[in-house]
């Protein structure tokens, strides 16, 4: 039942979004759009920041389901990429609205999860720390994010597939490199 009323919420604050930003929604409008009490709403999330994250997280799960390895890895940062995308309004209002801090806080789990998987799965049999592997991962999610946020800043424009391949020219074999860097064998 938990997770029938987070969608429920999820998807008044979404149709919320179509009418108006972030900001001027209160938390009595997505309890009234809903059909909950706000008691009800605040069993779930403490604020409409917290819904939002459990959004982002939510959708980026789905897009990243079964593609966190060195092969798939483009797949899923085009699924992120697809997902970003088919809730546009969602996102820009969010973009809007919020810090850029904000909006990295929302997208580093996803990407992160996504990053770690190639790293993790390109050191089997390395002697790397998980501290080295964590600022590897680090570094290559700050860049992700920053292609993802200059894309939702230019309104989506570009296409996903092309930001994709391109990010896939210019890290392609640089994880395994800076892998095989701080191998202490």
């Amino acid at each position: 039942m938990s997770q029938i009323t987070k969608r429920a919420l999820e998807a008044s604050l979404k149709n919320l979004l179509l009418r108006k930003p972030l900001n001027k929604i209160t938390i009595n409008d997505i309890a009234e759009d809903c059909g909950i009490s706000r008691m009800t709403f605040y069993y779930h999330f403490k604020d409409i920041y917290d819904l939002v994250e459990w959004a982002c997280k939510e959708d980026a799960a789905q897009a990243l389901e079964g593609k966190k390895t060195y092969d798939t890895w483009q797949e899923g940062f085009l699924n992120i990429f697809h997902a970003v995308q088919a809730n546009k309004p969602f996102i820009m209002n969010v973009y809007r609205c919020v810090s850029r801090e904000r909006i990295e806080q929302y997208l580093n789990p996803l990407i992160h999860r996504l990053i770690l998987g190639v790293v993790e799965e390109k050191a089997a049999g390395l002697a790397v720390s998980e501290e080295d592997k964590r600022f590897i991962a680090s570094f290559y999610e700050h860049a992700f994010i920053g292609v993802m946020l200059e894309w939702i800043g230019n309104n989506m424009k570009d296409d996903p597939a092309e930001l994709v391949e391109r990010t896939s020219k210019v890290i392609h074999g640089n994880v395994v490199q800076a892998l095989h860097a701080f191998n202490a064998e």
